[in-house]
């Protein structure tokens, strides 16, 4: 996934910016447990894993913000330890000198619905959009987008996002447990109510926040809990509407990266327009001793992550 240290540290070149990365925390005062296929989880670890990155994070003293790919708290969390598990995690990532920006996971709706989580997460909104963008630098631009907008958790049952998630997953998913992909073949496997879906009006904005920053010249790196390319994560992680997404995003030659989490054990692809996808190593599946963070400098033609413990480091080279 490419050198330990970045080719353009070693290179001696001043990044322009640098920022600091984790996901999946899925923090909950419970003991260890597995996951659905048994890999261990450790839940009250995970919470040690973000206090060693932003401690990492503030020593490196030139970290310009912080990202958070989301599923902040885990969903066997018990519910009504939910806002305050949310809260302490929040806490963690507040100790960092500097803004922490965050998307929300599947995890984090299992706890929270939409309008309590969004607050807490300092994620401005208009009838409960998690989708923004932001520009550290004038070179480059950062595009949040929300993978659970039609999705069949976090929205109240009736809302009609929730009943466009269950009537998709009724057409693509034969199985009565929608998170269950028997019988499903290759990339159908994604039709899973765990994963979600971006909407028409968030691919409508992303359009022209695409198209804005093609007038700016400014390189873009997409960001969304939910990975985008097949090459990158198992078919079981993928967006619903990952084609689609990708459609509108390959009518440009502004995004250079998209970064996500979700899928655990991370993963690195280039697609055939050259656009990196990594998926980002989770923090939960660290066992005591370990950690899995890091952060990423930027370039004006590459993006160079620097793992620590179970995340890779990897350089993203691209065209300028």
């Amino acid at each position: 996934m490419g050198s330990a240290n970045g080719l353009a540290s070693i290179q001696g070149k001043q990044p322009l910016f640098s920022f600091g990365v984790i996901s999946d925390v899925q923090y909950a005062d419970i003991p260890d447990g597995h996951s659905f296929i048994g890999v261990p989880r450790y839940y009250r670890h995970s919470l040690l894993v973000l206090q060693n990155a932003v401690q990492r994070w503030n020593n490196h003293q030139k970290l310009k913000f912080v990202i958070n790919f989301g599923d902040i708290v885990d969903g066997f969390c018990p519910k009504d330890q939910s806002l305050e598990a949310v809260k302490k995690v929040v806490n963690e990532f507040e100790k960092f000198n500097g803004p922490a920006y965050h998307m929300i996971g599947n995890h984090c709706l299992y706890n929270l619905p939409r309008h309590m989580l969004l607050p807490l997460l300092k994620i401005s909104s208009v009838d409960g959009r998690a989708y923004y963008d932001f520009s550290p630098t004038p070179e480059y631009r950062f595009v949040v987008l929300d993978g659970y907008d039609i999705s069949a958790i976090g929205w109240p049952h009736n809302h009609p996002k929730t009943l466009e998630a269950l009537k998709f997953l009724g057409e693509k998913n034969p199985n009565t447990e929608k998170n269950s992909p028997a019988g499903l073949v290759g990339l159908e496997r994604r039709f899973l109510m765990f994963n979600g879906a971006v909407g028409k009006e968030q691919i409508k904005w992303l359009d022209a926040v695409l198209q804005d920053a093609t007038k700016l010249n400014q390189k873009v790196v997409v960001c969304c809990h939910v990975p985008l390319d097949p090459g990158s994560a198992s078919p079981e992680a993928l967006l619903w509407n990952c084609n689609e997404v990708m459609d509108v995003i390959h009518r440009y030659n502004c995004v250079k990266v998209c970064l996500a989490g979700h899928d655990h054990q991370g993963g690195h692809s280039i697609d055939t327009h050259g656009i990196h996808h990594r998926v980002l190593e989770a923090a939960l599946e660290c066992p005591p001793g370990t950690d899995a963070f890091g952060h990423i400098d930027a370039y004006d033609d590459r993006l160079s992550l620097v793992g620590t413990g179970w995340m890779q480091s990897t350089d993203m080279c691209f065209t300028p």
